[in-house]
């Protein structure tokens, strides 16, 4: 996974708690380092046992700290991306054109980077079908990622999600609906 994300997952773990909370955390999960490298690509496992004992503890189930830690992320994502945007984009754009814009240059910046793979598909004027493919099964993240879209461009009242599998799952199908105004 790519260091950026590592280094995400610090800031949110000191901003919703405090620094020696990240200490402990990377102690527990048996992570030498405290501190990721933007450039570099770390094993998966290290996410997985940093959500993993992040959740433990805070109390709350993997899943649903990915959640809260993918709408953390959009204020970041959309500044590292925002040259590849186009101004007009809102909610449901973005998601249309994540994988061919934004996931395709994360690929192309070290061959090692494997975002998830997204087929977004627009099924109606106001409404998007995201399918979320990725062996990390970290669905949750996906989810709370289009949650924070929403909440970037103030559509969160409008902007209904429904994930309709396990958000576990390696295989995650996402339905974005902007209702009526």
């Amino acid at each position: 996974m790519h260091g950026t994300i590592f280094t995400l997952l610090k800031r949110y773990v000191q901003t919703q708690y405090d620094h020696s909370t990240w200490i402990r955390l990377v102690e527990a999960a048996g992570i030498s380092a405290i501190d990721f490298d933007h450039k570099h690509v770390y094993p998966d496992e290290h996410m997985y046992a940093l959500v993993g004992h992040a959740a433990e503890m805070a109390g709350i189930p993997a899943a649903e700290l990915q959640e809260k830690f993918g709408e953390y992320l959009v204020p970041d994502l959309i500044y590292m991306y925002q040259k590849l945007m186009d101004p007009g984009w809102r909610t449901l754009e973005m998601l249309e054109h994540t994988e061919k814009v934004m996931h395709k240059r994360v690929r192309e910046e070290h061959e090692d980077n494997a975002p998830p793979v997204l087929d977004v598909r627009r099924v109606a004027p106001d409404e998007v079908v995201v399918e979320y493919v990725s062996r990390r099964r970290m669905g949750a993240l996906a989810v709370g990622i289009v949650r924070g879209l929403a909440t970037y461009f103030d559509e969160a009242e409008r902007i209904e999600v429904t994930p309709t599998t396990r958000e576990d799952g390696e295989h995650v199908h996402i339905r974005v609906r902007r209702l009526p105004a």
